[in-house]
Protein backbone atom coordinates (compact mmCIF):
# COMPACT_ATOMS: atom_id res chain seq x y z
CA UNK A 1 0.00 0.00 0.00
CA UNK A 2 1.31 3.47 -0.91
CA UNK A 3 -0.39 7.24 0.16
CA UNK A 4 -0.20 9.76 -2.92
CA UNK A 5 -1.40 13.30 -3.06
CA UNK A 6 -3.56 14.65 -5.34
CA UNK A 7 -2.19 17.68 -6.80
CA UNK A 8 -4.60 20.95 -7.75
CA UNK A 9 -3.73 20.55 -11.55
CA UNK A 10 -2.95 23.47 -13.42
CA UNK A 11 -6.20 24.41 -15.66
CA UNK A 12 -5.07 26.65 -17.93
CA UNK A 13 -3.43 29.28 -19.41
CA UNK A 14 -2.69 32.46 -16.64
CA UNK A 15 -5.07 30.13 -13.24
CA UNK A 16 -3.34 29.67 -10.55
CA UNK A 17 -6.19 29.08 -7.83
CA UNK A 18 -9.12 27.11 -8.13
CA UNK A 19 -12.07 27.13 -5.43
CA UNK A 20 -13.28 23.59 -4.20
CA UNK A 21 -17.07 23.70 -5.32
CA UNK A 22 -17.94 20.20 -4.16
CA UNK A 23 -16.64 17.01 -3.61
CA UNK A 24 -18.06 14.19 -5.26
CA UNK A 25 -16.03 11.54 -3.58
CA UNK A 26 -16.07 11.32 0.41
CA UNK A 27 -13.34 9.48 2.12
CA UNK A 28 -13.59 5.54 2.70
CA UNK A 29 -15.19 5.88 -1.10
CA UNK A 30 -13.13 3.46 -3.93
CA UNK A 31 -12.10 5.66 -6.66
CA UNK A 32 -10.82 4.77 -10.51
CA UNK A 33 -7.65 6.15 -12.40
CA UNK A 34 -9.14 9.34 -14.16
CA UNK A 35 -12.71 9.35 -12.04
CA UNK A 36 -13.91 12.74 -10.76
CA UNK A 37 -13.63 13.18 -7.37
CA UNK A 38 -14.61 17.12 -7.23
CA UNK A 39 -15.79 19.68 -8.57
CA UNK A 40 -13.74 23.23 -8.57
CA UNK A 41 -14.18 26.57 -9.66
CA UNK A 42 -11.49 28.95 -11.70
CA UNK A 43 -12.28 32.68 -12.65
CA UNK A 44 -13.08 31.09 -16.25
CA UNK A 45 -15.36 27.65 -15.84
CA UNK A 46 -16.19 25.49 -13.81
CA UNK A 47 -14.98 21.80 -14.01
CA UNK A 48 -14.55 18.28 -12.34
CA UNK A 49 -11.01 16.83 -10.95
CA UNK A 50 -10.12 13.67 -11.98
CA UNK A 51 -7.74 11.15 -9.71
CA UNK A 52 -4.67 10.30 -11.28
CA UNK A 53 -4.59 7.07 -9.26
CA UNK A 54 -6.86 4.13 -8.72
CA UNK A 55 -7.42 3.16 -5.04
CA UNK A 56 -9.13 4.52 -1.86
CA UNK A 57 -10.29 8.37 -0.88
CA UNK A 58 -8.54 8.47 3.04
CA UNK A 59 -8.45 12.02 3.39
CA UNK A 60 -9.49 15.46 2.14
CA UNK A 61 -7.42 18.72 2.86
CA UNK A 62 -9.50 21.18 1.35
CA UNK A 63 -12.83 22.01 2.57
CA UNK A 64 -15.54 23.15 -0.04
CA UNK A 65 -15.76 26.79 -0.69
CA UNK A 66 -11.92 27.24 0.34
CA UNK A 67 -9.30 28.90 -2.80
CA UNK A 68 -6.43 26.06 -3.07
CA UNK A 69 -3.58 27.47 -5.47
CA UNK A 70 -2.28 24.69 -8.01
CA UNK A 71 0.36 22.11 -7.34
CA UNK A 72 -1.11 21.95 -3.53
CA UNK A 73 -2.22 18.89 -2.15
CA UNK A 74 -5.96 18.74 -1.99
CA UNK A 75 -6.73 14.89 -1.12
CA UNK A 76 -4.80 11.71 0.07
CA UNK A 77 -5.25 8.49 -2.07
CA UNK A 78 -4.22 5.10 -0.98
CA UNK A 79 -3.16 2.88 -3.61
CA UNK A 80 -2.37 -0.71 -3.88
CA UNK A 81 0.40 0.37 -5.56
CA UNK A 82 3.82 -0.22 -3.13
CA UNK A 83 5.37 2.53 -2.10
CA UNK A 84 8.74 2.02 -4.62
CA UNK A 85 6.43 1.53 -7.34
CA UNK A 86 4.53 4.91 -7.24
CA UNK A 87 5.64 7.14 -9.59
CA UNK A 88 5.65 11.02 -8.82
CA UNK A 89 3.46 13.31 -11.14
CA UNK A 90 5.76 14.07 -14.85
CA UNK A 91 5.63 17.29 -14.04
CA UNK A 92 4.96 20.18 -10.98
CA UNK A 93 3.58 23.46 -11.62
CA UNK A 94 6.52 26.29 -10.35
CA UNK A 95 6.19 27.12 -6.51
CA UNK A 96 5.71 30.89 -6.72
CA UNK A 97 8.06 33.03 -4.27
CA UNK A 98 6.83 35.58 -2.23
CA UNK A 99 6.69 36.96 1.12
CA UNK A 100 6.10 35.05 4.10
CA UNK A 101 2.90 35.47 5.60
CA UNK A 102 3.63 36.68 8.86
CA UNK A 103 5.28 39.37 7.44
CA UNK A 104 2.91 42.09 7.36
CA UNK A 105 4.28 45.21 6.56
CA UNK A 106 5.59 45.83 2.86
CA UNK A 107 6.63 49.07 1.45
CA UNK A 108 4.79 51.30 -0.67
CA UNK A 109 4.80 55.27 -2.19
CA UNK A 110 3.27 57.97 -0.51
CA UNK A 111 2.47 59.50 -3.30
CA UNK A 112 5.72 61.90 -3.48
CA UNK A 113 7.74 59.01 -4.50
CA UNK A 114 8.86 58.42 -0.74
CA UNK A 115 8.60 54.56 0.61
CA UNK A 116 6.53 54.08 3.76
CA UNK A 117 5.34 51.29 5.18
CA UNK A 118 2.13 49.17 4.94
CA UNK A 119 0.75 47.63 7.39
CA UNK A 120 -1.33 45.37 6.52
CA UNK A 121 -2.63 44.57 10.55
CA UNK A 122 -4.35 47.76 9.79
CA UNK A 123 -6.76 46.09 7.49
CA UNK A 124 -9.60 43.39 7.78
CA UNK A 125 -9.06 42.27 4.38
CA UNK A 126 -7.09 38.82 3.49
CA UNK A 127 -4.17 39.93 1.04
CA UNK A 128 -2.46 36.72 -0.02
CA UNK A 129 1.61 36.84 0.09
CA UNK A 130 1.90 36.79 -3.23
CA UNK A 131 -0.74 40.29 -3.35
CA UNK A 132 1.02 41.84 -0.69
CA UNK A 133 4.55 41.35 -2.83
CA UNK A 134 3.48 42.70 -5.62
CA UNK A 135 1.58 45.69 -3.42
CA UNK A 136 5.35 46.21 -2.27
CA UNK A 137 7.51 45.95 -5.74
CA UNK A 138 4.64 48.29 -7.77
CA UNK A 139 4.67 50.80 -4.52
CA UNK A 140 0.75 50.21 -3.92
CA UNK A 141 -0.31 51.97 -0.70
CA UNK A 142 -2.46 50.49 1.55
CA UNK A 143 -5.48 52.92 0.87
CA UNK A 144 -5.03 51.71 -3.35
CA UNK A 145 -5.07 48.54 -2.28
CA UNK A 146 -8.23 48.39 0.30
CA UNK A 147 -10.32 49.70 -2.83
CA UNK A 148 -9.13 47.41 -5.34
CA UNK A 149 -12.17 45.03 -6.32
CA UNK A 150 -11.65 41.22 -5.68
CA UNK A 151 -12.60 38.77 -8.09
CA UNK A 152 -11.63 35.62 -5.66
CA UNK A 153 -13.49 34.30 -2.83
CA UNK A 154 -15.27 36.37 -0.61
CA UNK A 155 -13.84 39.16 -3.01
CA UNK A 156 -10.60 38.68 -2.46
CA UNK A 157 -7.98 40.25 -4.44
CA UNK A 158 -6.05 37.83 -6.88
CA UNK A 159 -2.69 38.27 -8.13
CA UNK A 160 -4.76 38.93 -11.61
CA UNK A 161 -6.78 41.80 -10.04
CA UNK A 162 -3.91 43.75 -8.64
CA UNK A 163 -2.02 43.28 -11.71
CA UNK A 164 -4.73 44.75 -14.05
CA UNK A 165 -4.60 47.81 -11.91
CA UNK A 166 -1.20 48.35 -11.98
CA UNK A 167 -1.54 48.01 -15.40
CA UNK A 168 -4.68 50.64 -15.47
CA UNK A 169 -2.59 52.87 -12.98
CA UNK A 170 0.40 53.10 -15.32
CA UNK A 171 -2.18 54.07 -18.15
CA UNK A 172 -2.95 56.76 -16.05
CA UNK A 173 -6.62 55.64 -14.76
CA UNK A 174 -7.80 54.86 -11.90
CA UNK A 175 -10.38 51.86 -10.69
CA UNK A 176 -13.64 52.54 -10.73
CA UNK A 177 -14.24 50.96 -6.34
CA UNK A 178 -11.36 53.73 -5.34
CA UNK A 179 -13.21 57.06 -7.36
CA UNK A 180 -16.69 55.78 -6.13
CA UNK A 181 -15.08 55.19 -2.74
CA UNK A 182 -13.09 58.26 -2.14
CA UNK A 183 -15.71 60.92 -3.81
CA UNK A 184 -17.40 63.23 -1.82
CA UNK A 185 -20.75 61.55 -3.72
CA UNK A 186 -21.31 58.43 -2.31
CA UNK A 187 -23.14 55.74 -3.82
CA UNK A 188 -27.06 55.68 -3.35
CA UNK A 189 -28.12 52.56 -2.17
CA UNK A 190 -31.23 50.57 -3.82
CA UNK A 191 -34.48 51.42 -2.39
CA UNK A 192 -36.33 47.86 -0.86
CA UNK A 193 -40.11 47.79 -0.18
CA UNK A 194 -42.04 45.14 1.70
CA UNK A 195 -42.77 43.07 -0.98
CA UNK A 196 -39.46 43.47 -3.39
CA UNK A 197 -37.86 40.05 -3.84
CA UNK A 198 -33.56 39.99 -3.34
CA UNK A 199 -31.76 37.73 -5.40
CA UNK A 200 -27.75 37.30 -4.39
CA UNK A 201 -25.77 37.27 -7.39
CA UNK A 202 -24.04 33.65 -7.85
CA UNK A 203 -19.92 33.71 -8.43
CA UNK A 204 -20.55 34.23 -12.46
CA UNK A 205 -22.50 37.08 -12.41
CA UNK A 206 -20.56 38.68 -10.12
CA UNK A 207 -17.65 38.33 -12.44
CA UNK A 208 -19.39 39.27 -15.45
CA UNK A 209 -20.80 42.54 -14.06
CA UNK A 210 -17.17 43.36 -12.93
CA UNK A 211 -15.65 42.69 -16.51
CA UNK A 212 -18.43 44.53 -17.65
CA UNK A 213 -18.04 47.36 -15.91
CA UNK A 214 -13.95 47.02 -16.34
CA UNK A 215 -14.15 46.42 -19.78
CA UNK A 216 -16.26 50.24 -20.22
CA UNK A 217 -13.79 51.44 -18.24
CA UNK A 218 -10.66 50.66 -20.17
CA UNK A 219 -11.42 50.89 -23.96
CA UNK A 220 -13.43 53.54 -24.73
CA UNK A 221 -16.65 52.21 -26.74
CA UNK A 222 -17.24 53.04 -30.56
CA UNK A 223 -20.18 51.36 -32.74
CA UNK A 224 -20.51 50.99 -36.05
CA UNK A 225 -23.76 49.62 -37.71
CA UNK A 226 -24.25 48.16 -41.56
CA UNK A 227 -27.16 46.28 -42.81
CA UNK A 228 -26.66 43.67 -44.92
CA UNK A 229 -28.97 41.94 -46.96
CA UNK A 230 -28.44 38.05 -46.79
CA UNK A 231 -31.05 36.30 -48.95
CA UNK A 232 -28.72 34.58 -51.20
CA UNK A 233 -27.67 32.54 -47.70
CA UNK A 234 -31.01 32.48 -46.21
CA UNK A 235 -32.04 30.58 -49.74
CA UNK A 236 -28.88 28.45 -49.84
CA UNK A 237 -28.95 27.14 -46.14
CA UNK A 238 -32.69 26.37 -46.91
CA UNK A 239 -31.53 24.19 -50.08
CA UNK A 240 -28.24 22.49 -48.14
CA UNK A 241 -29.39 22.10 -44.43
CA UNK A 242 -31.50 18.53 -44.99
CA UNK A 243 -28.93 17.52 -46.41
CA UNK A 244 -26.22 18.40 -44.43
CA UNK A 245 -28.37 17.26 -41.43
CA UNK A 246 -28.18 13.79 -42.75
CA UNK A 247 -24.42 13.68 -44.09
CA UNK A 248 -22.93 15.10 -41.01
CA UNK A 249 -25.63 14.77 -38.31
CA UNK A 250 -25.36 18.59 -37.37
CA UNK A 251 -27.67 21.33 -37.84
CA UNK A 252 -26.30 24.18 -40.33
CA UNK A 253 -27.42 27.34 -38.56
CA UNK A 254 -26.40 30.82 -39.52
CA UNK A 255 -24.07 31.41 -37.10
CA UNK A 256 -20.65 29.01 -38.92
CA UNK A 257 -22.00 31.25 -42.16
CA UNK A 258 -21.46 34.68 -40.43
CA UNK A 259 -18.37 33.44 -38.37
CA UNK A 260 -16.37 32.37 -41.91
CA UNK A 261 -17.50 36.29 -43.24
CA UNK A 262 -16.23 37.78 -39.85
CA UNK A 263 -12.97 35.39 -40.36
CA UNK A 264 -12.44 36.69 -44.04
CA UNK A 265 -13.11 40.51 -42.90
CA UNK A 266 -10.42 39.80 -40.33
CA UNK A 267 -7.96 39.06 -42.80
CA UNK A 268 -8.30 41.77 -44.87
CA UNK A 269 -7.93 44.30 -41.48
CA UNK A 270 -5.78 42.59 -39.31
CA UNK A 271 -5.32 45.15 -37.34
CA UNK A 272 -8.42 44.51 -35.85
CA UNK A 273 -7.12 41.02 -34.71
CA UNK A 274 -5.62 42.88 -31.92
CA UNK A 275 -4.67 43.58 -27.96
CA UNK A 276 -3.38 46.35 -26.01
CA UNK A 277 -0.71 46.47 -23.37
CA UNK A 278 -0.24 49.50 -21.65
CA UNK A 279 1.48 51.55 -24.72
CA UNK A 280 1.92 48.37 -27.05
CA UNK A 281 0.23 46.91 -29.77
CA UNK A 282 -0.70 43.06 -30.03
CA UNK A 283 -1.18 41.97 -33.62
CA UNK A 284 -1.95 38.61 -33.13
CA UNK A 285 -1.01 35.97 -35.29
CA UNK A 286 -3.90 33.98 -34.96
CA UNK A 287 -7.36 33.93 -35.75
CA UNK A 288 -9.04 32.85 -32.44
CA UNK A 289 -13.23 33.57 -32.63
CA UNK A 290 -14.97 34.06 -29.36
CA UNK A 291 -18.80 32.51 -29.55
CA UNK A 292 -21.03 34.29 -27.02
CA UNK A 293 -23.40 31.74 -25.74
CA UNK A 294 -26.40 32.38 -23.34
CA UNK A 295 -26.60 29.76 -20.59
CA UNK A 296 -29.81 28.28 -19.20
CA UNK A 297 -28.96 30.10 -15.80
CA UNK A 298 -29.50 33.23 -17.96
CA UNK A 299 -25.16 34.02 -17.95
CA UNK A 300 -22.83 34.42 -20.63
CA UNK A 301 -20.22 32.42 -21.35
CA UNK A 302 -18.08 32.89 -24.44
CA UNK A 303 -16.15 29.66 -25.96
CA UNK A 304 -13.22 29.84 -28.12
CA UNK A 305 -12.84 28.46 -31.71
CA UNK A 306 -9.04 28.38 -31.66
CA UNK A 307 -7.67 28.76 -35.25
CA UNK A 308 -10.47 29.61 -36.62
CA UNK A 309 -9.18 30.45 -40.38
CA UNK A 310 -8.44 26.58 -40.53
CA UNK A 311 -11.40 25.23 -40.93
CA UNK A 312 -14.24 24.91 -43.64
CA UNK A 313 -17.54 25.63 -43.19
CA UNK A 314 -18.45 21.68 -42.54
CA UNK A 315 -15.59 22.22 -39.69
CA UNK A 316 -16.82 25.96 -38.44
CA UNK A 317 -20.43 24.10 -38.09
CA UNK A 318 -19.75 21.29 -36.25
CA UNK A 319 -17.48 23.17 -33.66
CA UNK A 320 -19.60 25.63 -33.05
CA UNK A 321 -22.65 23.03 -32.14
CA UNK A 322 -20.36 21.01 -30.08
CA UNK A 323 -18.87 24.65 -28.08
CA UNK A 324 -22.29 25.73 -27.91
CA UNK A 325 -23.82 22.28 -26.75
CA UNK A 326 -21.06 21.84 -24.05
CA UNK A 327 -21.22 25.29 -22.64
CA UNK A 328 -24.54 25.07 -21.84
CA UNK A 329 -23.92 21.86 -20.06
CA UNK A 330 -21.38 23.21 -18.55
CA UNK A 331 -18.97 20.85 -19.70
CA UNK A 332 -16.04 23.05 -21.43
CA UNK A 333 -12.60 22.98 -20.56
CA UNK A 334 -10.86 25.93 -19.43
CA UNK A 335 -8.90 26.70 -21.70
CA UNK A 336 -11.71 26.51 -24.10
CA UNK A 337 -12.77 30.02 -22.59
CA UNK A 338 -8.94 31.69 -22.84
CA UNK A 339 -7.03 33.01 -26.08
CA UNK A 340 -9.96 35.10 -28.46
CA UNK A 341 -8.75 37.63 -30.60
CA UNK A 342 -12.01 38.47 -31.70
CA UNK A 343 -15.58 38.05 -30.19
CA UNK A 344 -19.10 37.69 -31.91
CA UNK A 345 -22.39 37.63 -30.41
CA UNK A 346 -25.60 36.36 -31.77
CA UNK A 347 -28.52 38.60 -30.64
CA UNK A 348 -30.40 37.77 -33.23
CA UNK A 349 -31.36 34.61 -31.39
CA UNK A 350 -33.17 36.73 -28.79
CA UNK A 351 -35.10 38.32 -31.94
CA UNK A 352 -33.19 41.55 -31.51
CA UNK A 353 -32.61 43.28 -34.56
CA UNK A 354 -29.09 44.84 -33.32
CA UNK A 355 -26.85 46.15 -30.22
CA UNK A 356 -24.34 47.70 -28.50
CA UNK A 357 -21.94 44.87 -27.12
CA UNK A 358 -19.44 45.19 -24.76
CA UNK A 359 -15.46 44.45 -25.76
CA UNK A 360 -14.07 41.10 -24.07
CA UNK A 361 -10.96 42.51 -22.72
CA UNK A 362 -8.01 42.44 -23.85
CA UNK A 363 -9.67 42.24 -27.34
CA UNK A 364 -10.33 45.77 -29.07
CA UNK A 365 -13.51 44.61 -30.80
CA UNK A 366 -17.05 42.69 -31.14
CA UNK A 367 -19.42 41.84 -33.67
CA UNK A 368 -22.91 41.68 -32.51
CA UNK A 369 -25.55 39.91 -35.55
CA UNK A 370 -28.67 40.64 -35.43
CA UNK A 371 -32.28 39.02 -36.34
CA UNK A 372 -32.42 38.72 -40.31
CA UNK A 373 -36.05 39.99 -41.05
CA UNK A 374 -38.08 40.40 -44.15
CA UNK A 375 -38.08 43.38 -45.40
CA UNK A 376 -38.99 45.29 -48.26
CA UNK A 377 -36.10 46.98 -50.34
CA UNK A 378 -35.36 48.87 -53.37
CA UNK A 379 -33.07 46.34 -56.09
CA UNK A 380 -31.40 47.16 -59.05
CA UNK A 381 -32.32 45.03 -62.25
CA UNK A 382 -31.70 45.60 -65.72
CA UNK A 383 -34.68 46.89 -66.45
CA UNK A 384 -34.24 49.55 -63.78
CA UNK A 385 -35.19 49.95 -59.97
CA UNK A 386 -37.63 47.42 -58.31
CA UNK A 387 -39.05 46.66 -54.66
CA UNK A 388 -38.78 43.45 -53.60
CA UNK A 389 -38.67 41.60 -50.72
CA UNK A 390 -35.77 40.90 -49.02
CA UNK A 391 -33.57 39.25 -45.92
CA UNK A 392 -31.86 41.54 -43.88
CA UNK A 393 -30.12 41.96 -41.12
CA UNK A 394 -27.87 44.75 -39.03
CA UNK A 395 -24.19 44.26 -38.12
CA UNK A 396 -23.20 46.43 -34.66
CA UNK A 397 -19.38 46.11 -34.52
CA UNK A 398 -18.24 47.80 -31.07
CA UNK A 399 -14.48 48.95 -31.20
CA UNK A 400 -12.08 50.05 -29.03
CA UNK A 401 -11.17 53.68 -30.46
CA UNK A 402 -8.02 53.76 -28.49
CA UNK A 403 -6.55 51.74 -31.15
CA UNK A 404 -9.07 51.45 -33.60
CA UNK A 405 -10.31 54.81 -35.70
CA UNK A 406 -13.72 55.10 -37.19
CA UNK A 407 -12.48 54.55 -40.59
CA UNK A 408 -11.04 50.94 -39.88
CA UNK A 409 -14.12 49.88 -37.32
CA UNK A 410 -16.57 51.30 -40.07
CA UNK A 411 -14.54 49.76 -43.12
CA UNK A 412 -14.65 46.36 -41.23
CA UNK A 413 -18.10 45.90 -40.54
CA UNK A 414 -18.81 46.78 -44.05
CA UNK A 415 -16.39 44.35 -45.45
CA UNK A 416 -17.91 41.67 -42.96
CA UNK A 417 -21.53 42.44 -44.92
CA UNK A 418 -20.05 42.67 -48.63
CA UNK A 419 -18.76 38.95 -47.89
CA UNK A 420 -22.07 37.99 -46.74
CA UNK A 421 -24.61 39.81 -49.80
CA UNK A 422 -21.95 38.48 -52.02
CA UNK A 423 -21.77 34.74 -50.92
CA UNK A 424 -21.59 31.76 -53.46
CA UNK A 425 -24.82 29.82 -53.81
CA UNK A 426 -23.30 27.79 -56.05
CA UNK A 427 -21.15 26.40 -53.62
CA UNK A 428 -20.73 22.61 -52.25
CA UNK A 429 -20.81 21.54 -48.30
Amino acid sequence: MARVELIMPKMGESIMEATILNWLKKPGDKIEQDESVLEVATDKVDTEVPSTHAGVLKEVLAKEGEVVKVGKAIAVIETEVSAGDTKPAATEPPKVVAAPIEKAVAVASNGNGAAHAIDFKSSNRFYSPLVKNIAKEEQIALVELENIAGSGAEGRVTKKDILQYVQQRKLGQTVAATAVRTSAAPLVPASISGGDEIIQMDRMRKMIAERMVDSKRISPHVTSFVEADVTNIVFWRNKVKNDFQKREGDALTFTPIFIEAVIQAIKDYPMINVQVDGDRIIKKRDINVGMAVALPSGNLIVPVIKNADQYNITGLAKVVNDLAKRARENKLKPDELAGGTFTVSNVGSFGNVMGTPIIMQPQVAILALGAVQKKPSVIETPYGDAIAIRHKMFLSHSYDHRVVDGALGGSFVRRVADYLEKFDTSRNI
